[in-house]
């Protein structure tokens, strides 16, 4: 069996979706134009600190989230402002940014460098 490798599958997400600087994404929800939407894992989050006002919504449950036809739908999801989404090193980002453009969303990006880049740059944390 052959398989894609996942960095060829991040690649090919990053190649379709925007991938906006984390000065940008900063700006962006600090001016309340942006729903910052952290996928990490919980257990993540305990441990490494969380980005200021981000939405936590595990990346499992991302599309779910999102739908909403979904019985799991967050009314949170159903916003105008622009979806940015994150994850530790921006590679589950770049896949679920580009699986919520598949699903219609047309509004969403993911941040560069994701929150490892975040927090080692020293910028604000909750």
């Amino acid at each position: 069996m052959t398989i894609t490798p996942v960095k060829e599958l991040v690649q090919r997400a990053k190649d379709e979706i925007e991938t906006l600087s984390r000065d940008e994404v900063w700006r962006l929800a600090e001016a309340g134009e942006a729903l910052v939407v952290d996928i990490r894992d919980p257990r993540e989050l305990e441990r490494e600190g969380c980005f200021p006002g981000a939405l936590h919504a595990p990346r499992g449950m991302l599309e779910f989230w999102f739908d909403p036809a979904s019985p799991y739908h967050k009314e949170t999801f159903a916003t105008e402002k622009k979806i940015i989404l994150f994850c530790a090193g921006a590679w589950r980002s770049a896949l679920a940014t580009k699986t919520l453009q598949d699903m219609g969303a047309t509004n969403v990006a993911e941040m560069d460098g994701g929150f490892k880049l975040w927090k080692e740059e020293g910028r604000p944390l909750a």
